[in-house]
C-alpha cells in the first residue's frame, strides 16, 4: 500500500481528500503546514506528497524546492495542488520541483490517474 503525505491547509479539503484516497487503498499521512509536512516527510518517508500550493506562511512553492534539495527526500514524487488553473502557475509549480500539476476544485478520477502514473515511475535523488 503506497502512502501518500497530503500537505493542505485546509481541514475540510484534507479530510475529504483523505478519505476518499484512504478507499483507494492508499495509507495517508496529512499535515496542515509546509514545515509540518516536511517534518513529516523526513520522518515518515512517503511515496508521493500532495502539495498545496497556497499554503500560509511557507507555501507549496518553497517547501517544494526544500523537499527537492534535500538529498533524502528529493526522489519523492511532489504533486502540485492549486485553485489557479493558468499555465503560469503550472509553470511555475514544475520549476519549483513538482513532479505533476493539478487543479482544485479536485477531479478525483484525474488526479488517480496522476498519483498512479507517479507512483509507477522511477524517482532518482
Amino acid at each position: 500500500m503506497a502512502k501518500i503525505l497530503l500537505i493542505e491547509d485546509e481541514e475540510l479539503n484534507r479530510d475529504l481528500l483523505s478519505r476518499r484516497l484512504n478507499k483507494k487503498g492508499y495509507q495517508i499521512l496529512s499535515a496542515g503546514d509546509a514545515h509540518r509536512g516536511l517534518a513529516l516527510a523526513r520522518s515518515e518517508s512517503p511515496d508521493l506528497i500532495l502539495m498545496d500550493m497556497g499554503l500560509p506562511g511557507m507555501d507549496g512553492m518553497e517547501a517544494s524546492r526544500r523537499l527537492k534539495g534535500d538529498k533524502v527526500l528529493a526522489s519523492i514524487p511532489v504533486l502540485g495542488l492549486s485553485a489557479n488553473a493558468s499555465s503560469s502557475d503550472r509553470e511555475k509549480a514544475l520549476e519549483a520541483g513538482c513532479d505533476d500539476y493539478d487543479t482544485k476544485p479536485i477531479d478525483f478520477p484525474r488526479l488517480i490517474e496522476k498519483i498512479e502514473a507517479l507512483l509507477k515511475e522511477p524517482h532518482s535523488s
